[in-house]
This record gives structure tokens, C-alpha cells and sequence, in this order.
């Protein structure tokens, strides 16, 4: 199963394109990075680093519950299918309850943001690297989501891995959007790109659900 759930995770970045570009793409923006692809390539990298590390911490979590009880990766995995269902529907915008999760790590956010007074947008290379760690830990519903795959692997490297995926999975958008930002930022969010990225999310997610009780049963 651990490469249907790659796949997964790349596809929840890809879908979830027009949402990064909101998130990160005014922040690239702002710091000038559009002007420069290897400077948003390296603050990109960074970000996608920041992921990995959570959701290695998080496959460690897993990993020792597992321990405890063979049954609780099924409780993982329909969690995950939740998640992606209601990322979806937060996709779509036809339920917005992921914005409760933002508003959680919102409260992690207060204290990494001052931070990045020691980054600012002219830093050399090593420094724009850990600019875009401290972005990767912004609030954000689409990445919570992708965690929930990254805790379905049930191990540190698993989640890195997963983590992994998911951040390819945004890459393009963001790196395109660096030189295409008005014409890919139309494309992507778009009421027609959300609800066909939306859709598919929405069968996975009911499919993974689906496993999950099956497994149980």
C-alpha cells in the first residue's frame, strides 16, 4: 500500500496547486524570489524539508502506537480517507472545515514567524534554505491533510517519504508560477480546476474510507 499512498500524496499536491499559490505564492512574490528560479527553487526546498521533518515525527507517533495496537493504522487509514474527503469539499469550497485546523496551528505560527526577521528576502542561499523551513511550518489545511498519509506509513522514513511526495506533488505549481504567475495562478484556480482536482480527491478519499472498514471487518 505504500506506494498507492505516495501516489496519494502527490496527487493532494497537484490538486491542491491553486492553494499553494495563495498560501506561498505572495510570499515568494514578496520576498522576490519570482525574479530568480534557483532562489525559489532553494526556498521551495526548504519548505518541502520542513514536511519531511513533520511527518517523520508524526511516522514516529504512529510507529509506537502500533506497538500497542494492531488495529490502529485501520484507524489511521480512515482518518486519511476522512481527511482527503474533507479537503475536497474544502477544495471545492463547499465546506471549509479544514480552516479549524489552520486556525489550531495557527497558534505554532506565532512563535516561528518572528523568525524570519533574521531571513530577509536578500540572504545568501543557506539562509533563504532555512527561510523557507520556518514557511513550511505555516497553517495550512491542504498540508495537515497530506500529514494524515504521512501517519498511515507508520514509520519515520515512511512519513518523510510521504512527505516527500506530497511536497513534489506542489513543486511545479510554484515553480512555474515564478515565471507564468498571472496566466498559471487564472488556471489553478479556477472554479473548473478546483472541482474536477476536488472530485477526484473525493472518490479517493471515499475508496480509502471504504478499505479501511473492510480491513476492520
Amino acid at each position: 500500500m505504500q506506494q498507492i499512498d505516495l501516489v496519494s500524496a502527490v496527487l493532494m499536491g497537484l490538486a491542491g496547486s491553486g492553494h499553494c499559490i495563495a498560501m506561498c505564492g505572495g510570499l515568494a512574490g514578496a520576498m522576490g524570489l519570482n525574479q530568480s528560479p534557483w532562489r525559489l527553487l532553494i526556498y521551495n526546498l526548504g519548505r518541502i524539508s520542513s514536511y519531511m521533518l513533520a511527518g517523520a515525527i508524526l511516522g514516529s507517533a504512529i510507529f509506537a502506537i502500533t506497538q500497542v495496537s494492531n488495529q490502529s493504522l485501520i484507524i489511521v487509514r480512515f482518518a486519511a480517507g476522512l481527511m482527503m474527503i474533507l479537503l475536497a469539499l474544502y477544495i471545492t469550497r463547499v465546506w471549509m472545515a479544514l480552516a479549524f485546523l489552520e486556525r489550531v496551528g495557527a497558534y505554532l505560527w506565532r512563535l516561528i514567524k518572528p523568525l524570519l526577521r533574521y531571513f530577509p528576502a536578500n540572504a545568501g542561499a543557506g539562509r533563504l534554505y532555512i527561510a523557507g523551513m520556518l514557511w513550511g511550518w505555516l497553517p495550512c489545511g491542504l498540508v495537515y491533510s497530506a500529514l494524515t498519509w504521512a501517519a498511515l506509513s507508520g514509520s519515520p522514513q515512511g512519513g518523510a517519504l510521504t512527505m516527500l511526495a506530497f511536497g513534489l506533488g506542489t513543486l511545479p505549481s510554484m515553480l512555474i508560477f515564478g515565471v507564468f504567475s498571472r496566466k498559471l495562478s487564472t488556471l489553478v484556480t479556477s472554479a473548473g480546476f478546483r472541482w474536477v482536482a476536488g472530485i477526484l480527491l473525493l472518490v479517493y478519499g471515499i475508496m480509502t474510507c471504504a478499505v479501511a472498514v473492510q480491513q476492520w471487518n
